[in-house]
């Protein structure tokens, strides 16, 4: 009996197979900020740069993002097995990505705002030295984005299900394989890199046009072309989070489930709950009308091409009408 129940036990790990490895980037990619960061500030501070002090600190602002991305990379992985979160810590980095993408918003608004001052009011511009610091920050930038590259990831996992029948009202838990899907904390801190990227090329472009053909009016209004990209990227980012801590159902994968469950004509879908709980995984609760002939084996049979679902319970109720 021990052995028997046993075997019907599964954990609950769905944190994606390259977990690891995207936390592994994700701690160079910090290191990496931080160094620029610290060195940016004690230059600027020793050679009385307001270039290299403003660029410093904008670095520390992405360095506190990428440090939480970090930090819940960690954290994920400590408590993956801890019976407290029964669903695993796979949606940590989606809390993390929806964090992350609130920093990147007030940043583009900082960016917009301190550019539409400038442009009211120009400033003069060190141009040699900005355009040396914009270029560091780029190549640094670059590399970081390299480190961060190819989160998408393909993956399977593999499970068990396990029946009960009493009379006309059956109910099924089980996993079954899945596949790719995407890693919200990594695409968080990805975009915190290419924010940066981008407001540096922005920055040279501006930066050159201002030294040689005096287009000062460039630079702000380059700034404020930043901002509105990054404004829409930390949008985007927010809605793809929040849309996963909100537990919202993927339509293609519910007209999936309701394709394959119900495409024979015996089976109807009474109730149905999709919801992603790991880079790679969903979960599905399924409340089934059937046929006498159509057992809780064949429903589980319909279900396995269905390589999002990683963990599934399906409730049966047989019709006879």
């Amino acid at each position: 009996m021990t052995d028997a129940i046993a075997a019907l036990r599964h954990d609950h790990e769905f944190l994606g197979k390259d977990h690891d490895r995207n936390a592994r980037r994700t701690l160079w990619v910090v290191a990496l900020t931080a160094v620029m960061m610290v060195g940016e500030i004690v230059a600027g501070s020793l050679f009385g740069s307001m270039a290299l002090l403003a660029d410093g600190f904008h670095m520390a602002t992405h360095a506190g993002a990428l440090t939480v991305a970090a930090v819940a990379y960690g954290f994920a992985r400590r408590n993956s097995r801890n019976p407290r979160y029964t669903f695993g810590t796979g949606k940590v980095g989606d809390l993390a990505g929806f964090a992350s993408a609130l920093v990147l918003g007030v940043v583009a608004l900082a960016i917009a705002v301190e550019s539409g001052q400038r442009l009211i009011s120009p400033t003069t511009v060190a141009f040699d030295q900005a355009i040396i610091v914009a270029v560091i920050g780029l190549a640094v930038n670059l590399v970081s984005a390299l480190l961060l590259s190819g989160g998408h990831h393909h993956g399977h996992s593999h499970g068990h299900h396990h029946d009960h029948h009493h009379d006309h009202h059956d109910h099924d838990h089980g996993h079954h394989h899945h596949h790719h899907g995407s890693d919200n904390n990594l695409r968080a801190a990805y975009l915190h890199v290419l924010a940066d990227a981008l407001t540096s090329v922005l920055a040279i472009i501006a930066l050159v046009a201002g030294k040689y053909a005096n287009w000062v009016w460039l630079d702000p209004a380059m700034g404020i072309v930043g901002a509105i990209v990054i404004a829409r990227w930390s949008w985007s980012l927010m809605r793809d989070t929040a849309g996963v801590l909100l537990d919202t159902a993927d339509p293609h994968l519910v007209d999936e489930i309701r394709q394959e469950v119900e495409g024979p004509g015996d089976s109807w879908i009474a109730d149905l709950h999709v919801w992603r709980i790991g880079p790679d995984a969903h979960a599905a609760v399924l409340t089934v009308a059937t046929r006498p002939s159509v057992d809780i084996s064949t429903i589980r049979e319909r279900l396995k091409p269905v390589h999002e679902l990683v963990h599934v319970t399906v409730e049966r109720h047989v019709v006879t009408v």
